[in-house]
């Protein structure tokens, strides 16, 4: 019988949520990423250490001026590795210091497309991933205008995402593990994947955007469960990881895609600054979730740059 993975993809698109090559070779996702956080993961890794060792170099003899602009450099030429062995996007990050400046963020994410570029990958084949901060969605926004694909990441409510949708983001990042996580934290286990509300908040966003024609990409994220992942099939992408990925490729059992949502003709309501952050304010697992998000890329971001400087 076919794979539970294989049917899977007939369903989702399925992205890596790692930057092993060699899983990445071995599931041959179409999507990819690239952060400070999965660039340390493998930092013993051939291809890894060796681009870390030319950076390194490259900030003691003053090419860089900053172990931010090092970071940023190894992130680009990181996730170009990556690029060569996938066929879809690869998202690479914004700096998380940024995530409450847009215009600093737009700046950044030049950046990263100029360096990709110079590589040889073209902008299409891009996303700038940011935090879906007001801040972070409104960078996208005006990028998105420009022609350059982003990413939205942390997204933990609606508000969230309508705000996401408003700015035309190519694709948003709604997370489940974390999500579940905070509700675990609370005493509140869900008795299946059916009841998580992980699961629920990106079934209720993908509803949304169906209901109201959004072309906006939704990717399920952050996983703890295959469960998690099966009960989201159907979905437009699934970000998971290789141990969740052979899980599933070990998996026979036959599974069912999400019902599709039929539209209501209607547009999407236009979310203003002060609605967006009062709704975020008012939902605490998204206010903590989302700070909790920014404030641990920031340290994997400090972690690199000081690894650089060593």
């Amino acid at each position: 019988m076919t794979s539970t993975l294989d049917q899977l993809r007939q369903l989702s698109v399925v992205v890596a949520d790692t930057a092993d090559f060699q899983a990445i070779e071995q599931f041959k996702p179409v999507d990819a990423t690239t952060n400070p956080s999965l660039i340390l993961k493998q930092a013993q890794s051939p291809v890894t250490e060796g681009l870390i060792s030319q950076t390194k170099e490259k900030l003691a003899n003053g090419t860089f001026q900053s172990a931010a602009e090092a970071a940023l450099d190894l992130s680009v030429r990181f996730g170009f590795e990556i690029a060569n062995r996938i066929t879809g996007y690869i998202s690479t990050e914004v700096d998380a210091r940024l995530s409450f400046n847009a215009e600093a963020s737009i700046d950044q994410a030049h950046q990263i497309i100029e360096k990709y570029a110079r590589l040889g990958l073209s902008k299409e084949r891009v996303l700038i991933k940011l935090a879906s901060t007001w801040e972070g969605i409104q960078a996208a926004r005006a990028l998105e205008a420009e022609g350059i694909r982003c990413n939205l990441t942390l997204l933990f409510c609606e508000a969230q995402a309508i705000a996401a949708a408003n700015a035309q983001a190519t694709l948003i990042s709604p997370f489940v593990g974390r999500i579940y996580d905070w509700y675990v934290a609370k005493g509140e286990t869900p008795e299946s994947a059916d009841t998580d509300p992980g699961v629920l908040s990106v079934r209720g966003i993908l509803d949304l955007y169906q209901r109201h024609d959004i072309e906006t990409i939704v990717m399920g994220a952050s996983f703890r469960t295959a469960d998690q992942v099966l009960a989201l099939a159907g979905c437009d992408r699934l970000t998971i990881s290789p141990a969740l990925l052979q899980e599933l490729e070990a998996r026979d059992e036959a599974i069912n895609g999400l019902q599709h949502a039929q539209s209501s003709g209607r547009v999407l309501r236009q979310l203003s600054r002060d609605e967006f952050l009062l709704n975020v304010a008012a939902n605490s697992m998204a206010n903590e979730k989302l700070a909790d998000g920014i404030t641990r890329f920031i340290q994997d971001q400090e972690t690199l740059e000081s690894l650089l400087s060593g």
